[in-house]
Parts: C-alpha cells; structure tokens; sequence
C-alpha cells in the first residue's frame, strides 16, 4: 500500500503543543508531521488540549490537510494529582483513558476507512482488548510501549515499589503487546528489556529509533540569542555552561549531579582552569529539594534554574551551552540528548536505557554508571579540560543523528513496518 493511501489512527496520552513539550509529546508531534508530509493521513486520538490556545497537532506546511484529532476525556481520580505524572494517576486514570481512547479506534475502524492502529503505550488498550476477543473486522496495531519506566528503573528499592504500584498499568502494556502485530523498540540496547517486560516473541519487535527534526533544529539557530543567555549568565566565549534538560523528578539523577559538582566545586585547580555555570530547564516535583541541595552545596552562585521554556528558548539553551549532562537513573530513549547532540554538543551521560546507542565515549561524549557521582565529577572534570576536542565530539554527534536519528530514517523505517504487517509479514 502507498503511503498516500493509508490511513492511520494515533492514539496517545499526549501531544505537542496540545500538551506541553516532553519527550512523548515531541516524539508523538514529529512522528505524525512527517508521516503527514509523506501523504499519510493521520487521526490522532488523544486527551482535548491542556496548553494555551493549541488546538492542533499539524502546523501549516505539514500536512494539515492530512492530519485530524479525536479528543476523548481524561479523567484523573481524586488524590491521584496531576495527569500522567504520578504513580497513581499512571496506575488508575491512564488505563481508563487508555481503554477509552482504544475503544473510539475500534469504532472508527468498524465505520472503515482506517487501515492501521498505532498506539503510544497504554493509551491504545481499548482495541487492543477488542483485538484479542475477535481479530476479524479489525486492522493491524502496531505499538510503541516507549521508555517502559512503570517496569522498574536503575535504583532496585524503587524498581521494586514500581513493580507493585504500576502493576495495573503493566498489565495494561503487557495486554495491548500481546495484542500487537508489531512492538516498537526505540534502540537496540533496549531490545531485551521490551522482550523481558512485555512477555513477546522476539519476531514480533523490531527495532525504529526515537529521532528529531534537522529541519526544525536548524531553523532554531539564533547566534543573538545563544549570545545573550550567555552574556545573562556573565560567561565569556571560553568558559563552559553545562545544560541539563528535563523534568525535576528523582529518577532523572539531577541530585546526583549537584554531588558531582560540589566535588567540582571544592577542586581548586579544576575552578582555576575553567570558569563553569550548571544551567537547567524543566520543572518538576523534584524542584523545591534540589533547590536546597544546591543551596546546601554552596553552589547558587553557580546554578540557574531556568524552570520551563517554549521550544524557541529551549533550542537556543542547547546552542549556548558548552555540553549536555543528562545523569538519568532510568531512560527510555531520551529526546533531550538527540537534540543536544544535533546541536553539536557533547554529551555526558549515564549509561542507562538507550543512552549508549547514541552516547559513544571517546567520540561524542562520556557514559558513566548512573547515580555515581564520582564518576560523574571524574567525566566532567575531564570534558572542562579537553576544551580544544569539545568542538569535533560535537560534529560527531551530529553525524550521527543525521545517520541513525533522523525522522527521515525514522520514517522511512516505520513505514516499512507498516507495510509489512498490511501485508501480513510474521
């Protein structure tokens, strides 16, 4: 089947800019733009807009004509906080809305017209439970279960509260897997957790990178607006602003960094060869204690909390930082590095989830073992002294976006997954 004459039903828990600008939601927004451009038409079938006045997944120019929204309610439960952000609300509300959404696919492929399902996560178990009762008069389903974080992070006393605090919601994804003609890897190193997790038959995965928008990416570059965040923060065009991106919570390790760097910070001669300033973007939970973590650490001086930015602010973050320090415990693919290194920046990184597909040490970046922040000092004491090589890790990092982690590759990828199982491939 062409491309031009598919079409295909999305379902998701969220989506940018109906919902804010995190990884899913980017992910999600970028996959459906370029599908569209390539004549795909796309339903997306997700919570009504949570953000401003967005009321639209597809801008002008991507495919608009091809791109349409269902909204289906989403109904977080008393105590349960803020949607898709807590344990509780990722174990009560989500699968509820997950069944609910699912079952509005289910009826717009009975209505016909619909030749595919692709869901993101629990948010497509309505038909994937339809599915399993009766195979015949639905489509293929094709599923992405994403970074899998309610299966247990790095930290085993977490993973052992997530395994039991997120069981509905793991069966929930073991369901809608069980149900798929495919299930979505989004790196290789990830591969044996989806198998593990999700209980499948290791033909039934396949491996379509997480990826960004190049286009998008080189179209945010603003030389006057990377200049004056650096000038906003006193730094000179050698001293080195680390970026960290992403939402203030335990499991992405920003507590551990602050150690690192009041380690850093108390190294006389480390301080004397390169003036240095941590910045990071995102809010989050986490915030009012790593606020006191850094006032404790002596360390305001040289920390900006920049909280949450639009997309152009947080691009011109990436080009006027030095390098990426993404200490996650857990990750699933992590969107924030890929940018980061499409901007020409190092990385440092833990090695965690699908981080060493893309965070070579040596070439583009350094991976140390998560939650150890000596390691983590070691790695970034050597990046503020290896200056005069920063600048070529970089360029090997985009390289390597523009081979493996672009959406062209992606796409190209996931429409050959489409076409196999339209054509009933095992």
């Amino acid at each position: 089947m062409r491309p031009g004459d598919l079409h295909v039903a999305m379902l998701t828990r969220a989506v940018f800019p109906l919902h804010g600008n995190g990884g899913l939601e980017r992910h999600v927004h970028d996959c459906v733009r370029h599908l569209s451009r390539r004549g795909v038409r796309v339903t997306v079938i997700t919570q009504p807009p949570t953000v401003g006045v967005a009321s639209s997944v597809a801008a002008p120019g991507d495919g608009h004509g091809h791109v349409s929204e269902r909204f289906v309610s989403y109904r977080t439960f008393p105590f349960a906080g803020r949607r898709g952000t807590t344990v509780l609300d990722r174990s009560t509300a989500y699968p509820v809305f997950g069944w609910r959404a699912g079952r509005l696919a289910a009826r717009l492929v009975r209505e016909g017209g619909i030749q595919l399902v692709h869901g993101h996560g629990a948010s497509v178990l309505g038909y994937a439970l339809a599915r399993r009762r009766d195979r015949l008069g639905t489509v293929p389903l094709v599923l992405n279960p994403h970074g899998l974080e309610e299966f247990g992070g790095t930290n085993q006393a977490a993973a052992r509260f997530k395994r039991m605090a997120y069981r509905p919601l793991q069966e929930a994804v073991r369901a809608c897997g069980r149900a798929a003609d495919r299930v979505i890897a989004t790196d290789r190193v990830l591969l044996p957790g989806v198998l593990r997790n999700l209980q499948l038959a290791p033909e039934l995965v396949v491996v379509v990178p997480n990826a960004v928008d190049l286009e998008t990416v080189d179209t945010k570059v603003d030389g006057e607006a990377r200049r004056a965040l650096r000038a906003s923060l006193d730094l000179g065009e050698t001293d080195s602003l680390l970026l960290s991106v992403g939402r203030i919570e335990e499991n992405k390790g920003f507590q551990v960094l602050v150690e690192a760097l009041a380690r850093l910070a108390s190294d006389a001669e480390s301080t004397a060869r390169s003036k240095w300033h941590w910045a990071l973007v995102g809010d989050g939970p986490n915030r009012p204690r790593l606020e006191q973590a850094v006032r404790m650490a002596r360390l305001t001086d040289r920390v900006t909390f920049a909280g949450r930015v639009g997309e152009g602010a947080l691009h011109a973050w990436y080009e006027a930082a030095s390098i990426l320090v993404h200490p996650t415990l857990y990750e699933g693919s992590s969107i924030v590095t890929l940018e980061a290194m499409a901007h020409r920046r190092p990385v440092i990184a833990s090695r965690a989830g699908g981080l060493p597909d893309k965070v070579k040490p040596g070439v583009n970046g350094w991976l140390v073992e998560p939650g150890d922040a000596d390691l983590l000092a070691n790695a970034i004491r050597e990046a503020l002294s290896a200056s005069n090589r920063l600048a070529g890790m970089g360029d090997a990092g985009r390289a390597l976006v523009e081979r493996e982690f672009s959406w062209t590759t992606a796409t190209d990828r996931l429409l050959a997954v489409y076409g196999d199982v339209l054509a009933g491939g095992s």
